[in-house]
């Protein structure tokens, strides 16, 4: 393979259009965000650059005919991509680069040293209860495979968790009961095949069916099965699986009341922490995350199982692929099982090929017609119009004005001067006017940028105007001297247009034969792709006029860069339909690309197309699929709150909301039909496309958007992008309207755009990280299988460097062993629903007794960042000192989520949470999210025995040390390892294993915390001077160009990283004396500065893992090793038995590490903040008003500002309760407390998202305690084992 790629060259003119330098020029004004390009080259872009990152080969190239806009979309898709973009060369000879990342390893030796209070709290705990060889031994790695799992025993008594489905035995069903339903199940075209799909299933041990939306086969085929067995008197157990929660409630739901029973009788389902199924029920629809929990207890557990239907399986969700490779390898062992695959219209090949020629089924779907109208369409017809769309159409009319006039000046020229062409000397320049034009011309990414023209003073446009006229119609070769000083002193682009013609210098000195000035503008950056308004570039200009050797030139300069023609070139990239539409839609589209960003959801149009419906049509309900929640709570609010054309008419509208993590009962209300006179509006998701049908939809407005996670295996990082649907989920948005009458689909994208849609959507196998599919690979796959080998037999197998990459990680975090057989931690890890890392995070703050507050940061960290880019610019800076003042001065990301998501637990509970989100820059979807997902956690929690209803480890133990920032960051550590940097003192820089230079992301508070209003020059330098310690952990790592950024960090002390990272099991020789380092090559040039009379001879070293060595010195190293092995033994004793009373050496051991984590925070300097390990208490789930009082926020004013106020003020802030003394953990009060009966989070079970806030709710920006003596928090804490519950 080789080692470039490149992308095709194209002349400007075809899809840029005209004007492209103009396009340039307004680049230089706008952010980068806003950069507006021709669809085509979007299009083009974006599959050449997925498909590079795919390939083998390192670099690519794009073409020097791209404009500089262009280009600086380029730049915006590898950063998103996680590609690194550079651009090179001066005008047309300015081209771009992309390149994927190389990565190095280096080592860091650090010192550390220990607090006196460090030492005395380890010595007690030690003298006490020392290290036993038992302790010493299984935490020493294993030198050989143990058995299959030390903890199977262990696990079989958690088969009771929620994560698996019921026992239960086939039973012959009973008569279904007649409903009201009935006469609709006739009319569902799934009947026409009932005959043919149940003998097709007695026949055959695999089926597919294929049908298209409303078909009725996700609610039929479970019931044609009971109606046979029940005719036939055959027992029968069927499990029916959703790939979302939300569909499998209201599909159960359904199909019960269509048989007239109730819910848990013959019909039920189970998802996880929800059940409703009885000993009766004979179909059980759950979730594919469910059926795989069962799977994981055995093969055995489908022996009593008779028919098994994956629905929806063309979403190809990552559980139902792998749920696929699963029950092949069951089918060929299990005789009496038969899998039933059911699905939208897909690739069928594929899965006839996997399962080796499986009958297919098709079915017919809906009845009534739905007419389909495309952006061009709606556009034409509804009259939308946007103030940059007229700007754009204004600018086009100019262009007409100049190509009148353009046309003037070309016929006085006509008969005059064609045959010769002139030399003359060109005018001198400075070695310094060179240096200011050498860095060229990526507008949005130089500093020295060139004015845009509506920013130029008028003496100069007058005098700029004057020049090219009088060069041009008077042949004034001494106007070209005062041209280019314009161009080097007044900052003007080179590439300048004439007001009245739209003609660039260099087409002028084109036309006219002036070569030397030729030579000389393009040495100075000129386009040779720009466009006059009559359509000719530069070439064309010297072509028309005979200028022979000029156009000898222009070509030589274009033949040097591979110029070709991009629109014949980009065929294979691009679908081109743009050649069936009329020219006022194609002028129509092209004002609407220029003046919105089509990479976002344009809610203006959508309300514009809403309010378009209502008025023109009196009856049905209106679909609109967007994104995610938060363009769903976006529209919400618009529709109900601010748009005086719905607000004050709210009575005539019903406004509802689809999403996965929403509540079961609100679900239920879409379904139902609206009263009379009254239009329901749905704002949904893509789980509208198939897994839930509404009857009464007419209208269906499609964003064409989906959010979808993706790994960037090239920055190990999970983002949530959104991007464009496939083909297939277009044709499934349109199938949902006209289910009851011909119906309308608007979609808000381009034909030229739907035929360059992927025609299926990507399997997630192939675009997710695989740490959680490889620990349910483990317990799935035989047990000598690697897991690389499992999953090469999916559908579409995942590429094998990224299942390897994902293996490495759990070995890396202890889930895994050398033998890739599941550790104690690794099977506790497969019962929690967050990411693997996230999940030790909530297991270490089990054991170290701080759950509530890690739980809020663990599922923070699991969604979206919650705080928002404001979109005015004047606005970012207020955005970045709100992150400040939640983080309250302690170096913290991970502080300012908690403390941003506790605010706003308590401004829900107090009825304005809307205005606090807007004043806070916070995404109420996003915490809403956040808060469903702790609930879901938490019950988890307490279904593996982890947290007890009551006695010993109860929510109240769980939570004893919540209020210890200290040891709150001991469990972030755990679970952020390897993220781990150190700072280079010598350098001021940020070093990582794999990057020897990373610099904060502009959102974190550690970027810009030691700057009140202006940041200095040197930001970076400065912050990294102030950082208190020298490490940090950090949630992800993004890079762009040169540079890598991390996100979410916080300073942690070099004894937390003592003891949470690295392996749990160290090599023997982890700990060197002295002299075995000595003389091996360690440099001291690190050492603190109170250890710098020392001699490398008096230091011991600890390697925690490949590039982690710790230098100290040998007492302090023994002292942390014995420590650590502890801590790990303790970890591993409540890993292998959760639900186990704690011994006096487990509480020992967990308040000595406490006291030595807060020793070191304090001897850092660290501050302890208050009021963050409060439980919440409970509030109502029912949803708040839509509109609360929120609008007379100005009464709250003095409790709003205290709860923002700013660190460094914070003398100014009055504290409710008085602050603990440093450090030391809070004793709960009991109206603080929220014991099993009474928390929000104890009523998981039974329901969904219960956001609440703790009783005596503190500022986020409390005032940092004051500190106390090491010796008396010491002993204090070590004192207080007997008295905690």
């Amino acid at each position: 393979m080789s080692r470039h790629g490149r992308v095709p060259r194209r002349q400007p003119g075809g899809a840029a259009g005209d004007g492209a330098a103009a396009a340039a020029v307004r680049a230089r004004a706008e952010p980068l965000g806003a950069a507006g390009v021709d669809e085509v080259v979007a299009i083009a872009a974006q599959l050449a650059l997925e498909r590079f990152r795919s390939g083998d080969e390192a670099e690519m190239e794009f073409p020097s005919s791209f404009t500089s806009t262009e280009r600086a979309f380029v730049h915006r898709l590898c950063q998103s991509l996680g590609l690194v973009s550079k651009s090179k060369g001066k005008g047309a000879n300015r081209y771009l680069t992309v390149r994927k990342k190389d990565v190095s390893e280096a080592h860091a030796v650090m010192t550390c040293d220990l607090a006196l209070c460090t030492k005395h709290a380890v010595r007690s705990l030690i003298q006490r209860f020392p290290v036993t060889n038992k302790e010493r031994a299984e935490l020493l790695p294993r030198t050989e495979r143990g058995s299959a799992c030390a903890v199977e025993s262990e696990k079989k008594e958690v088969n009771k968790t929620s994560g698996r489905l019921n026992d239960g035995i086939p039973q012959v069903p009973g008569k279904r009961g007649e409903s009201e339903f009935d006469s609709f199940r006739q009319s569902l075209p799934v009947l026409e095949k009932q005959e043919e799909i149940v003998q097709t299933i007695k026949d055959n041990k695999i089926v597919l069916i294929i049908g298209e939306t409303g078909s009725g086969k996700t609610t039929q085929i479970p019931q044609f099965i009971l109606d046979d067995c029940y005719k036939n008197g055959t027992p029968c157990r069927v499990f029916c699986t959703q790939p979302r929660r939300l569909a499998a409630v209201a599909v159960a739901e359904r199909v019960a009341a269509e048989r007239r029973e109730k819910i848990g009788q013959t019909i039920g389902y189970q998802i996880r922490l929800e059940s409703r199924v009885s000993p009766k029920t004979l179909v059980t629809f759950c979730t594919n995350d469910m059926l795989l929990g069962t799977l994981m207890a055995g093969d055995s557990t489908l022996s009593t199982v008779t028919h098994v239907i994956v629905d929806e399986v063309h979403e190809r969700d990552r559980f139902s692929d792998f749920l696929l490779i699963k029950l092949r390898d069951v089918l060929q062992n299990q005789n009496n099982l038969k899998l039933i695959l059911s699905s939208a219209p897909l690739d069928a090949n594929l899965f006839i090929r996997y399962f080796g020629s499986c009958p297919v089924i098709h079915i017919q779907g809906r009845p009534f017609e739905v007419k389909e109208m495309f952006l061009e369409d709606i556009l034409r017809s509804t009259g939308y119009t946007n103030k940059e769309m007229v700007k754009y159409k204004e600018k086009k009319q100019q262009e007409e004005k100049q190509k009148n006039t353009l046309a003037e000046w070309c016929s006085a020229q006509d008969n005059t001067n064609k045959g010769t062409s002139r030399r003359q000397k060109s005018v001198p320049r400075t070695n310094e006017e060179y240096k200011r034009l050498d860095d060229g011309g990526d507008t949005v990414f130089n500093q020295l940028t060139e004015k845009d023209v509506n920013c130029l003073e008028p003496w100069i446009v007058k005098e700029m105007d004057s020049c090219l006229s009088d060069i041009w119609l008077h042949k004034d070769i001494d106007s070209f001297a005062q041209l280019l000083n314009l161009i080097l002193t007044e900052n003007v682009s080179v590439d300048y247009r004439h007001s009245e013609t739209g003609a660039t210098a260099l087409m002028i000195s084109s036309g006219g034969g002036f070569l030397s000035q030729v030579e000389q503008l393009i040495s100075m950056g000129a386009s040779i792709h720009c466009k006059s308004s009559n359509g000719w570039m530069a070439v064309d200009w010297a072509r028309h006029f005979g200028q022979t050797e000029v156009v000898h030139l222009l070509e030589s300069y274009s033949a040097s860069f591979g110029f070709g023609n991009m629109d014949e070139s980009s065929s294979s990239l691009v679908q081109k339909s743009a050649s069936d539409l009329s020219a006022e839609d194609r002028e129509l589209l092209t004002a609407y690309h220029h003046s919105f960003d089509d990479e976002k959801v344009d809610l203006d149009l959508i309300m514009h197309l809403l309010h378009s419906i209502c008025h023109s049509s009196d009856a049905g309900a209106i679909l609109i699929f967007l994104p995610g929640y938060d363009e769903i709570v976006s529209l919400r609010d618009r529709i109900v709150l601010d748009d005086k054309r719905f607000s004050d008419n709210a009575h005539r509208y019903q406004v509802f909301v689809l999403h996965s993590s929403m509540q079961t009962l609100d679900q239920k209300k879409v379904l139902e039909s609206p009263p009379f006179g009254i239009r329901k509006i749905i704002l949904s998701t893509n789980i509208a496309e198939t897994s839930i049908t509404v009857n009464d939809v007419v209208f269906v407005i499609d964003s064409g958007k989906v959010k979808e996670k993706s790994f960037d295996a090239l920055s190990c990082a999970t983002v949530l992008k959104m991007g464009w649907i496939s083909k297939a989920s277009a044709i499934q948005r349109k199938g949902r309207a006209g289910r009851c009458q011909p119906g309308v689909c608007f979609h808000l994208f381009s034909r030229l755009r739907f035929q360059n849609m992927l025609e299926f959507q990507s399997p997630e196998l192939l675009r997710l990280p695989l740490q959680e599919i490889c620990l349910y690979t483990k317990i799935l796959a035989p047990i000598n299988c690697p897991i690389v080998d499992f999953l090469m037999k999916a559908p579409d197998p995942p590429p094998a460097v990224t299942v390897r990459n994902a293996v490495h990680m759990l070995k890396t975090i202890d889930a895994l062993d050398p033998w890739e057989d599941l550790t104690e931690l690794g099977y506790q890890l497969t019962e929690l629903p967050v990411e693997p890392h996230l999940g030790k995070m909530v297991l270490y703050a089990v054991v170290l007794k701080c759950l509530d507050p890690v739980l809020t940061i663990a599922c923070a960290l699991a969604c979206q960042d919650p705080f928002v880019l404001p979109t005015l610019a004047s606005q970012k800076r207020a955005a970045v000192l709100c992150r400040k003042r939640f983080a309250a001065g302690t170096f913290s990301d991970h502080m300012a989520l908690l403390r941003a998501f506790q605010a706003w637990q308590k401004a829900r509970s107090d009825g304005w949470e809307r205005a606090f989100c807007e004043k806070n820059f916070l995404s109420r979807a996003t915490v809403e999210i956040i808060a469903g997902m702790r609930t879901q956690v938490l019950g988890q929690l307490r279904a593996s025995g982890f947290v007890r209803a009551r006695g010993g480890a109860d929510i109240r133990d769980v939570n004893t040390n919540s209020e210890n920032w200290a040891v709150i960051k001991g469990a972030l550590v755990a679970g952020m390892y390897p993220n781990l940097v150190h700072v280079d003192r010598d350098s001021l820089v940020l070093t990582e294993p794999k990057e020897k230079k990373v610099r904060f992301h502009p959102t974190s508070v550690l970027g810009q915390s030691q700057y009140k209003k202006i940041a200095p020059a040197n930001g970076q330098a400065a912050a990294i001077q102030a950082l208190p310690t020298d490490w940090l952990i950090y949630d992800e790592m993004t890079r762009a160009h040169k540079t890598a950024n991390i996100r979410c960090c916080s300073v942690v002390t070099p004894v937390t990283v003592a003891l949470f990272c690295g392996p749990a099991r160290l090599q023997s020789n982890a700990l060197q004396a002295s002299s075995s380092f000595q003389g091996g090559g360690v440099s001291n040039d690190s050492s603190d500065s109170e250890m710098e009379d020392r001699t490398s001879a008096d230091l011991a070293l600890l390697k925690l893992d490949e590039w982690l060595h710790l230098k100290l010195d040998p007492e302090a190293a023994g002292m942390l090793l014995q420590l650590r092995q502890k801590w790990h033994s303790l970890f591993l004793r409540r890993m292998r038995a959760p639900s186990k009373l704690w011994s006096q050496v487990d509480e020992t051991t967990v308040r000595a590490i406490t006291a030595v984590l807060s020793a070191e925070e304090q001897s850092a300097g660290l501050q302890q903040p208050s009021g963050i390990g409060q439980r919440p208490r409970p509030v109502t789930c029912e949803e708040l008003p839509l509109a609360p009082t929120w609008k007379s926020t100005s009464s709250r004013k003095s409790s709003t500002e205290t709860e923002l106020s700013d660190s460094s003020h914070a003398e100014k802030v009055s504290v409710k309760s008085s602050s603990p003394a440093l450090h030391q953990p809070k004793k709960y009060k009991e109206k603080d407390i929220l014991l099993s009966g009474q928390s929000s989070d104890d009523r998981s079970a039974q329901s969904s998202v219960k956001p609440a806030e703790s009783s005596s709710y503190s500022s986020p920006c409390a005032t940092p305690s004051s500190p106390v003596s090491g010796k008396g928090l010491t002993a204090g804490l070590l004192a207080k084992g007997a008295k905690r519950s």
